[in-house]
């Protein structure tokens, strides 16, 4: 009865083209890599590589424990003051994934004095962290200021917390981030600002909060992961040092999950101090981005996500499996995971790619999407 329950849903999906397989890559290759999020190139950087093993020879596989028994190390404190430094905020708290780093922080600050006002547009982690969060949720049109301004005009609660992206990350637009933090700071409200897509890419790679001059302001908070621009992995929540200690006492993904392990944190550390060292990586990401989307004839991004539709969810796997034959690895993404049920094709540059290879793969992409089409 299990198995049958099972293979009707495996059906369901298979028939609409929408069944995800997993698919095992090798540690070496001659691919082109458009798909995943390494975007300043620093997964295989020696430096960050070294720094991973280091902490692993001094510290350990694992962090051993919970944040608030052994968990935290002097890699963790180190990483937190170093990231709150350069994004320009007060404070920060590390978390084991970017997706824990949004559900912690919301689901901390919400509740039934909370009316949490979300874009359409944001990432799962902030769409599950609504429904975990006991408030009453309202989700706006994408990037519509003024819907914001009337839910908040409106609500009962006295508290409020109004969630976005500063770099979306299926179409790789970016938020009003300036007008949305002073109709918050109108209505008594919080600014919640994911920045996956942003550390490390945006406003030189300080991120887009740090560029429109809203980082260090007691009502924008930002979340950010490690697991893209700074080659790692985990998640971080920067603010007011009071959201910190907030989020220490009543933040259930910090307090019951076991910490970033140490390697995580080092190498993290380690690609902050890269990108520091060498400021033109992101205008490499930029770079990238606008070849990619003048070979495809799509707008231009604003972050390193380029996003091309396609007909449908077949056309797009198929279009990605004629790509990876060629040499060229691109994401294929399709429903739930696009917000406007478009199919696409989800390029995402790097600023290690070279120009011969960036010039071959522009090929590879547009002769595959024209045979799908």
């Amino acid at each position: 009865m299990f198995e049958d329950w099972l293979a009707l849903k495996a059906a369901a999906l298979e028939a609409r083209g929408l069944t995800r397989r997993l698919n095992a890559r090798a540690a070496d290759g001659d691919l082109i890599d458009l798909a995943g999020n390494d975007y300043l190139g620093l997964a295989r950087d020696p430096r960050v590589v070294a720094a991973a093993a280091d902490a692993v020879r001094t510290w350990g596989t694992g962090s051993t424990a919970s944040r608030l028994v052994t968990g935290t190390t002097e890699l963790h404190e180190e990483l937190e003051s170093a990231l709150a430094a350069y994004a320009g905020q007060e404070s920060a708290l590390a978390f084991s994934s970017g997706y824990l780093a949004n559900l912690g922080v919301v689901t901390a600050l919400g509740g039934p004095g909370t009316l949490l006002v979300s874009d359409e547009h944001v990432h799962a982690s902030l769409v599950d962290a609504c429904r975990l969060a006991r408030s009453r949720v309202e989700v706006v049109p994408h990037n519509d200021v003024d819907t914001v301004e009337k839910v908040l005009a409106e609500r009962n609660e006295p508290h409020a917390v109004v969630m976005t992206e500063s770099v979306f990350s299926v179409l790789s637009d970016e938020a009003p981030l300036l007008e949305l933090a002073a109709v918050a700071g109108a209505h008594n409200a919080v600014l919640l600002v994911d920045e996956a897509h942003g550390l490390g890419v945006t406003g030189g790679g300080h991120g887009s909060v740090h560029a429109s001059g809203l980082a260090g302001l007691d009502h924008v908070i930002v979340t950010m992961t490690l697991s893209k621009a700074m080659a790692s992995q985990g998640g971080v929540v920067l603010g007011p040092s009071v959201l910190r200690d907030h989020l220490i006492n009543r933040s259930r993904p910090f307090i019951y999950d076991t910490g970033l392990n140490p390697a995580a944190c080092a190498a993290a550390l380690a690609a902050l101090q890269v990108l520091q060292a060498d400021p033109d990586r992101p205008a490499a990401i930029h770079a990238a981005t606008a070849q990619l989307a003048a070979a495809c004839e799509v707008p231009p991004a604003s972050g390193p996500v380029v996003s091309v539709p396609m007909p449908g969810p077949r056309e797009t796997v198929r279009a990605a499996e004629l790509c990876l034959r060629n040499g060229v690895r691109v994401g294929s993404f399709r429903p739930p995971s696009v917000p406007d049920g478009i199919s696409r094709l989800r390029l995402t540059a790097h600023a290690g790619l070279s120009a011969a290879d960036l010039d071959h793969a522009c090929g590879v992409i547009v002769d595959a999407i024209g045979a799908v089409s």
